[in-house]
Formats: C-alpha cells, structure tokens, sequence
C-alpha cells in the first residue's frame, strides 16, 4: 500500500479490523473525579491498560502488516525511549521476523528489559529520540533493515487512529478529545479520523511545555526544531515534530495545550488515588490538560497513552507530588537542650492530628546548646490548611517554628 492510501477511511477501517488482532479493548472509563475538577464529563481512553502497556502496538502492528514478505524477511529496526519500542518487538514476534531497536541510554530499564523479554535486539544510543533515530537509520541502511517511524509515518499513524475509531462506537456523541503529543503520530491518526467522521468533534493535542515542538512548528507554520527536549514525560521528549505528517496535523488539529511537569506530578497522585491506575508521565498529559480547557458541559475523552513506569520514577513522583500538595512537609524548630523537649514538640503535633514520618537532632546549630539545638521534623498532613493550622500550633507553642525543604 503506498502512502496516499494511507489516513483514508478505508484505511483506517482496515487498520481498526486488523489490530484486534493483537490489541486488547480499553473501555471508556467515566471519571466523576476529573468531571468535577473542570466542569465536564470526562472519560479516560486507558491505553496503558493496552498490550505492552501502550497504544504503540497498534500502528507498530499495522504498519508492519503492510510490508512485503521479503522487506519483513530482512528485519525492522525503530528508534524509540519505549513504547514504540516494545510495539515493534512484539509486532515482529508475531510476524516472525527480526526487530532491533535503538534506544536513547536515558530509557528506564524496564523498558529496556521489556522489549529485550520480546525478543528484539535492542541497541542503546544518544540522550533523546533524535539522537537514537539517526543511529536507526544508519544501521537500517548498513543491515537492508526497514525503519519503521515512531511516529512520522502515515502507516503507523493510520494504525493508531484505530484508537478514535474505537472511541466513536462507544460514545458518538464525544464533543472534545485529548491527544497527548511527542512526535505527532497519535495526534494524526486521531485527529484525521474524527474529522473524517465527526468534523465537529474538536481534537486537541497536549505537549509537555519542556518538549513543545508541534507548539513551536504551528506557531512557525513549518516543521521546527528544537533545541532541547527537557521534561518528566520521557515518552514525548521530542525535538522534531515528523514532516510528513505535518500537514495532517496543521489541517485537523484544533488546538495544542502545553502542560508543565508540575501538573504532570499532580495528575499522577490524582489518578493513583481515585482511579487505582498506574499512568506513565507522557500518558497523563491529557488529563493534566483538562483545567486548561474553555469549555464547560461538554463530553470530554483524555487517551491515556501509556503506563510503562519503572518504581524509581513512580516514588518520585509520588513524593514530589505529596511535597506539592503539603501532604508532607518539614518543619525546623529550635529548643533548649534539656530533657522533655522533645516530648513538648510531639505532644503539639499529636493534639493537631499530624503524622511524623522523620526526626532530625542536630546539637551544634549554636555553641550555647542551653539556648537552642535544632530539631527538624518532617510530617503527613491532609494538604495546605492543615499544615497551616500545625504551623500556628508550633508557633503559639513558642517553638519558632520555620519551614525548610522537605526531605523523604
């Protein structure tokens, strides 16, 4: 099939047939949570509930489908912090023949294993996607391999697109939908399609604001690079949108939020506590998104992309995300060295319900320790006001109570 007949709606009919193939049904989940949050009926699209943990199976599956029997006895090769990676690995297990995958060295290990469990060969190069594409495609040249593109390329993208055809049979009636963008891919596939089928529908693409490149290029009216891609959301830190699905992009994309990692951390408490589901950064992108948009009462679907996470970056997170919030906070005060001291201290926390989770004595804050040695305590509360009202307790106590950074 060439590249014109790809991003049809024939195409995307075929696509969305063929991956069932392989892929596993994701419902809609209503969140009454999120909903309340902005105004909207949400639902989540959970990707990350996907095989492999992503969506990337299904334009991994479907574009490879479409090679030739000879291109597919040579190999594939694709760059990829991940996901794409571990769709193209189990793609070509399917399809039998030989994967290699090159990936940025900042790639957490679990990704890394998990693509190597799938039986690709995996190559680790340069710190972003760009850097490991171009080792990509200089080994596909040396080895007769075919590059399959994470994201710029309509075969691919017409296989991800299955995602809206999927969305529109559950809820018609869908007024907005949230893409999250790295490279773009996603976004094309999802955004032809509905406008395809539903132009009304308004899609939006949501970028971190440390890897904007899509941003950047509609601002410029042409594909523009990056000079870094700096963010928490690994899976979209990209520097180059792709070229040739730009002009898809530009004609069916309604809008681009950028989303700061901050919000990222946020979303990533908020769907661990009201949903029970691990999201990785780049999948929450369109969740963190919904307080950005101007709309009220609309019916209002986020694709959550993807939930491959390793345990480091999830503690992280999660602390840096109860840090934000003043769930957990730490506190310096100054007392006399002399015995009972501490028990003051508690007994002031205790009576205002908070949580001590770290204590720190160091006796040489001054040289007249009958004056003040330093006491730092780190404590769980229920967020802001109740830190607040801990705060005051301390410092009616005379404790002089200071806030310093919070450590876990």
């Amino acid at each position: 099939m060439s590249e014109t007949k790809f991003l049809t709606l024939q195409a995307f009919e075929e696509a969305s047939e063929k991956v069932k193939e392989v892929t596993l049904e994701t419902k809609l989940i209503k969140s009454d949570f999120f909903s309340q949050q902005c105004g909207n009926t949400v639902y989540l699209k959970p990707e990350n509930l996907q095989r492999t943990g992503a969506y990337k199976i299904r334009g991994a599956y479907y574009r490879i489908s479409k090679l030739t029997d000879e291109e597919r006895s040579k190999g594939v090769i694709t760059a990829s912090a991940g996901n794409h990676a571990q769709g193209v690995a189990y793609a070509a297990k399917v399809f039998g023949c030989r994967a290699v995958i090159v990936m940025p060295t900042t790639t957490p290990l679990i990704k890394v294993n998990r693509t190597k469990a799938l039986g690709a060969e995996v190559v680790l190069h340069g710190d972003v996607y760009d850097d490991a594409a171009e080792e990509a495609m200089r080994i596909a040249k040396e080895q007769g391999l075919t590059f399959v593109h994470p994201f710029d390329d309509p075969g691919v993208a017409t296989g991800q697109g299955s995602i809206a055809m999927e969305i529109f049979k559950e809820l018609p009636t869908v007024d907005v939908i949230l893409v999250p963008v790295g490279g773009g891919g996603l976004a094309t596939g999802v955004s032809t399609l509905t406008k395809l089928l539903h132009p009304d529908t308004k899609v939006i693409g949501v970028e971190p604001e440390g890897a904007a490149c899509l941003n950047a290029s509609f601002k410029n009216g042409k594909v523009t690079t990056l000079p870094t891609a700096s963010t928490i959301a690994d899976g979209t830190a990209v520097k180059t949108p792709g070229s040739k699905i730009f002009p898809y992009l530009q004609k069916n994309l309604d809008q681009i939020i950028t989303v700061p990692d901050s919000d990222l951390v946020m979303a990533f408490l908020d769907m661990v506590e009201n949903h029970k589901l691990v999201v990785e950064n780049s999948g929450l992108l369109t969740v963190a998104a919904l307080k950005q948009l101007d709309v009220k009462g609309k019916k209002v679907v986020s694709i959550l992309s993807g939930g491959n996470m390793d345990v480091i970056t999830m503690s992280s997170v999660v602390q840096n995300g109860l840090i934000q919030r003043d769930r957990i906070f730490t506190v310096s005060v100054l007392l006399p060295d002399k015995p009972g001291e501490l028990e003051r201290v508690a007994h002031v926390i205790a009576k205002e319900n908070g949580n001590v989770i770290r204590l720190e004595h160091n006796q040489f804050v001054s040289t007249n320790r009958n004056e003040a040695v330093e006491l730092k305590v780190t404590l769980e509360a229920f967020g802001t006001e109740h830190k607040n009202q801990i705060i005051k307790a301390l410092d009616n106590a005379g404790l002089r109570p200071k806030l310093v950074r919070a450590k876990l």
